[in-house]
């Protein structure tokens, strides 16, 4: 299904958008950071959030933790408060890289974080790509779900295992 041309809406870090239009898409770009894109296939309404936890433990790990969950609860009640159902709830993920020297451990972290928060939230986790070692935009439909990714850089470092593709996004654009 073609989404028709519309707006296109930007997502910075520490940043939620919820929307209903067919013809809007959300669009972040992301490293290290995580972004979910949670939908409800049956109302339409879908958005997107794009966090970055601290990479240090102690007690600020713990601060990153809650700044995290905040942001994805406000998500999800946002999607919900636009006449999304909890139970049809599905989402996608994003990002996570291991960019630059000294922070390998900062995307796992992230991406990590995310998964375990939607499985104590009972949201399925249906598509996305986490890991690897490039910037990628994403493109994210929320009326619709669907999601595209595109790699913006060359690797950093010497490459690793291909990041594991959850679901397929449809075309990809190479630029």
């Amino acid at each position: 299904m073609m989404e028709q041309a519309g707006a296109r809406i930007h997502v910075a870090e520490g940043e939620t958008h919820i929307e209903a239009d067919a013809r809007v898409v959300l669009t972040t770009i992301l490293g290290s950071c995580v972004a979910a894109c949670i939908f409800d296939p049956n109302s339409g309404t879908g958005g997107m959030n794009h966090f970055l936890l601290a990479g240090e433990g102690g007690h600020r790990a713990g601060a990153a933790e809650r700044y995290g969950a905040y942001l994805m609860e406000v998500l999800v009640n946002g999607v919900l408060a636009r006449g999304a159902r909890r139970e049809a709830l599905r989402a996608k993920l994003f990002g996570g890289a291991r960019i630059g020297a000294g922070r390998a451990e900062i995307g796992a972290g992230n991406a990590e974080f995310a998964k375990r928060f939607l499985a104590m939230e009972n949201i399925p986790l249906i598509g996305g790509s986490l890991g690897g070692d490039a910037a990628r935009r994403i493109e994210f439909w929320p009326h619709s779900g669907r999601a595209r990714q595109i790699y913006l850089m060359d690797r950093l470092e010497p490459p690793l295992p291909p990041a594991p593709v959850l679901a397929d996004l449809g075309d990809v654009e190479f630029f």
